[in-house]
């Protein structure tokens, strides 16, 4: 009787509490956005301490005494809205609201616990929002991680890692021609002939707001799309103004360790400075020096970033951002040996017993961007950039070259010197007209420039006397000069139309009509002036380091050596007019969308049509001018599907078809001479078709944190690879290597804190695996029926090049702040690994080339003194694994290239006015 009446007494009393006060409920949209929902804003009652943030979808509730209060919604960066509301005991008021960055002033704004949709958990209630299925990583989540390029940012997300040595990406063990770049939607042209795609290491994460990758594809995407698009989101500022200053140091544990660290003389530490052919190259000898000079391999780094928005009239606003970086890196490669042209035996007919690297490396990142907002339904955006990228590098090889030094005894030294220069232009625009339609557009202007000013290969013979150059193949020792532009036209221009407004005031479905245009022109010359000793000075003996003492002047006007190109020496007409290569992309697309939201179920139906034409002509050693064309009309469908489980959990679907084009350099007939090999273009290429399918379960307990499980599938017809054709040299070409191929796998990623402490401690951990299993058909009787080349394939199925097995990414982080919030502390470790990889496919008698795994260890630590001053500490490639490449051989595998990078350790220190 006695528990009855405490437990009577007890619900009287908070019932009689409970109805003391009211609620106030409701949800925060974002004006600039489309009044997509606001995660993470601020609601407070002013004057007091009650106050919380809006969740995922943007909904908040605050319990609150019975009175009259003053309810104040912010977001950094957005308007400050407030409103008188009477709260009722034992009554819910709802207030819904859309804020805007218009009318924002810094000065009004009480900001607690905002979150930038820089931030892991905006871009976190974003994925779970969007009917794609799309992964992004914003600006703090690669600061955590200590990502300094967007090729480091995107290897940090599931399914994807990055080729040794290179910013190149593999997206579900599809390499670059399977991938695609896009910056702000607009797509953007490579600074490699080799490649299709940017090198995305050159892009500093100092631009950029967030990545994001697309890996199931939808018709708003260019077709040419099997693997992914990286989509490169620029910074967009907007709050107060500030200027920021950083400065850096960096040092690499194998140049430090070496007694002397040289490369050729002549280049400058800015990254700029470029060699010139030198006039009558083949009459007179002008070319540059080839003396060594000694660097101090300690790097550094100094940035200035600044930004401010602006009131213009009652609704307008301008918000300016700039940046300015330069930094550079010394590196070196140790412990190495290399192998080339190996036989279905195992001989190699180069052995190098050693192989050794020093680099030196530059990057200058400028970037401005202006965003006016006219009023609420108008805005346009301009951003441009422009990147200077170097690499300078000295290659050492010694020991056996076949009929050159059978002994052992050969050198073989390579001077490399690259610089690219990419601009960058881009005019966008988004307006509405009314609740129902809004138009986005887009225009761009990029343009390439890569030289490659004067790469010099020489190759030794040490005997008694010292040391002799070959003299048994006129290339054995020249110098190389290459030059690349590439200009790019892009435009895009699409409407959405809203339709089928419910009772809450959401519309149901949305159409969206889209146009797009890309015109690309590449031009590429190269001249290659070979070095020839002259009978009578075959045993001359020279000085590696100090190479003028022979090549000079006077030796050449006393006959010691002559200088030829592939035409000829200076007898023949055009001799020095350059081999070449020029070619032509032009694609007009169109798609439509149809989205719908039923209940639970949203569906989108997408279909794209391209007309494609990409000419090719040239002018190389391997024949006479030649051309070659290759036009389709593609038809695109795909579906994506998402249903939502619950309020915390996403089932997702996506069917495409898409195509993948072979590149201009694939379908040249141009010859590019590596050191271990020698690639060569085929005319006969042509492109593939693919078939998607993706399977996504996701589930987000918390706002920071996910579970997520996909399943996928990928046909191929016609694929392309990298392959050995049957050649006097070993030449590497380009092939549709069967009719058919696929890839099928898993990818699980989490996200969880592991637990947190009101003294502000937190401790994080990250973990993505994919599991993946390809394979492909090998057909030489359809590359013999379709090209004028033959092939001996080893087996008569493989992997796809470049394809890992297993991938693993994973984290963990300690944060913890004090001092009013002013002061943090985030320490990271960071693992990344990759199980073995074909490089190559084997041909010949010889099996696969393959990279053996490699796992990495990164220890991030980044301190907050105080709001103004920021200290970070880096320590990379902890475990400094050996990086290793085998033949694989029926005799056991054959060591082709091994070396060490050794450990990179980074200071940099920050101050924010």
């Amino acid at each position: 009787m006695r528990l009855k009446l405490i437990v009577t007494f007890l619900l009287i009393t908070v019932l009689g509490f409970a109805q003391t006060k009211g609620t106030i409920t409701g949800t925060l949209t974002d004006k600039d956005l489309n009044n997509e929902s606001l995660p993470f804003a601020n609601v407070i009652l002013k004057g007091t301490t009650i106050g919380v943030t809006t969740d995922e979808a943007g909904k908040y509730t605050i319990s609150a005494e019975a009175g009259v209060y003053t309810i104040q919604f912010s977001f950094l960066g957005y308007e400050t809205i407030e409103e008188k509301v009477e709260v009722k005991a034992g009554e819910t008021v709802t207030i819904n609201k859309a804020l805007g960055s218009g009318s924002y002033q810094l000065k009004d704004v009480v900001i607690q616990n905002t979150v930038s949709r820089e931030k892991e958990t905006a871009l976190l209630a974003e994925q779970k929002k969007a009917v794609e299925i799309k992964q992004s990583i914003g600006a703090q989540e690669m600061s955590r991680k200590g990502v300094s390029d967007v090729a480091g940012a995107v290897t940090k997300t599931t399914g994807i890692t990055k080729q040794e040595g290179t910013g190149n990406i593999f997206v579900r063990g599809l390499g670059d021609r399977y991938n695609a770049t896009t910056i702000n939607g607009l797509p953007v042209p490579s600074n490699n002939p080799e490649k299709k795609n940017i090198n995305l290491d050159i892009f500093s994460t100092d631009i950029v707001e967030s990545v994001g990758i697309d890996k199931v594809y939808g018709s708003k995407l260019y077709g040419d799309f099997a693997g992914g698009n990286v989509d490169v989101v620029s910074k967009d500022y907007k709050g107060k103004g500030f200027v920021k200053i950083d400065i850096g140091s960096k040092a690499n544990t194998n140049a430090l360790g070496l007694d002397d660290f040289s490369l050729q003389k002549g280049q400058n530490m800015s990254g700029f400075s470029t060699t010139s052919q030198p006039n009558n190259p083949l009459e007179a000898y002008n070319f540059e020096t080839l003396k060594l000079e000694n660097k101090t391999p300690y790097a550094g780094s100094l940035g200035i970033s600044a930004g401010s928005s602006y009131s213009i009239g009652n609704d307008g606003k301008l918000s300016l951002f700039g940046t300015a970086n330069y930094s550079n890196e010394f590196n070196a490669i140790t412990d190495g040996s290399a192998k080339g042209s190996v036989n279905g035996l195992g001989v190699a007919n180069k052995d190098f017993r050693e192989f050794r690297q020093n680099s030196f490396a530059t990057n200058t990142t400028i970037m401005g961007n202006a965003a006016y907002k006219i009023n609420s339904n108008n805005k346009i955006n301009f951003n441009t950039i422009f990147i200077n990228t170097s690499n300078q590098s000295k290659e050492e090889y010694e020991g056996f070259i076949v009929d050159i030094a059978n002994d052992g005894n050969g050198l073989l030294r390579r001077f490399f010197y690259e610089r690219n220069q990419l601009m960058i232009n881009q005019l966008l625009g988004e307006h509405k007209f009314g609740e129902k339609y809004t138009a986005n557009w887009g225009v761009s202007y990029n343009k390439v420039e890569s030289d490659q000013p004067d790469r010099v290969q020489n190759t030794f013979r040490e005997e008694a006397a010292g040391f002799i150059l070959s003299n048994i193949s006129r290339p054995d020792n020249h110098r190389y000069f290459q030059n690349i532009t590439e200009d790019e036209i892009a435009a895009k221009a699409s409407v959405d139309y809203k339709f089928n407004k419910n009772s809450e005031g959401d519309y149901l479905g949305k159409i969206t009509a889209g146009y797009n245009l890309r015109v690309k022109n590449r031009e590429l010359l190269a001249n290659q002036f070979n070095f020839r000793v002259n009978n009578g000075f075959e045993t001359t003996v020279v000085d590696p380091n100090n190479l003028d003492l022979f090549y000079n002047p006077q030796n050449f006007a006393n006959g010691a050596f002559e200088i030829t190109t592939f035409r000829g020496n200076s007898q023949v007409p055009n001799a020095t007019k350059p081999q070449s290569y020029d070619g032509e992309l032009l694609i007009n697309a169109g798609y439509i969308n149809a989205e719908y939201k039923f209940k639970k179920l949203t569906t989108v139906l997408g279909f794209r049509t391209e007309q494609i034409s990409q000419d090719v002509n040239w002018d190389t050693q391997l024949g006479d001018v030649g051309k070659d064309k290759l036009e389709k009309t593609a038809f695109l469908p795909s579906v994506i599907m998402k249903y939502e489980l619950n309020d915390k959990q996403n089932l997702r679907l996506g069917l495409s078809k898409t195509y993948t084009l072979p590149q201009f350099k694939e379908r040249a007939l141009f010859l590019y001479e590596e050191v271990l090999q020698v690639k060569i273009g085929n005319p006969d290429l042509y492109e593939s078709d693919n078939y998607n399918l993706d399977l996504k379960w996701e589930f987000f307990p918390k706002s920071d944190e996910v579970l997520s499980v996909t399943a996928f599938g990928k046909y191929i017809q016609n694929p392309i690879n990298e392959i050995t054709i049957a050649s006097s040299t070993n030449d590497v070409s380009f092939v549709n290597t069967g009719d058919t191929g696929y890839a099928t796998g898993a990818e699980l990623e989490i996200r969880k804190n592991i637990f947190s402490q009101e003294n502000g401690a937190k401790i994080s951990s990250g973990l993505n695996i994919s599991y993946l299993y390809t394979s492909q058909d090998l057909d030489a009787e359809k590359i013999q029926k379709e090209t004028n080349y033959n092939v001996a394939f080893t087996e008569t199925k493989s992997a796809f090049t470049g394809a890992s097995d297993l991938l693993v990414n994973a984290d963990v982080t300690y944060f913890k702040e004090w001092n009013d919030k002013n002061t943090s502390l985030t320490s990271t470790l960071a693992f990344t690994y990759f199980s073995d990889r074909i490089n190559a496919i084997g041909t010949n008698g010889n099996g696969n080339l393959v990279d053996k795994a490699v796992g990495t260890l990164d220890w991030i630590n980044r301190f907050k003194i105080n709001k103004n001053l920021g200290l970070s500490l880096i320590a990379r490639n902890l475990l400094d694994p050996k990086i290793e490449r085998t033949q694989e051989n029926s005799n056991g595998d054959v060591k082709m290239l091994s070396y060490k990078k050794g450990m990179t350790f980074s200071l940099n220190i920050n101050y924010q006015f």
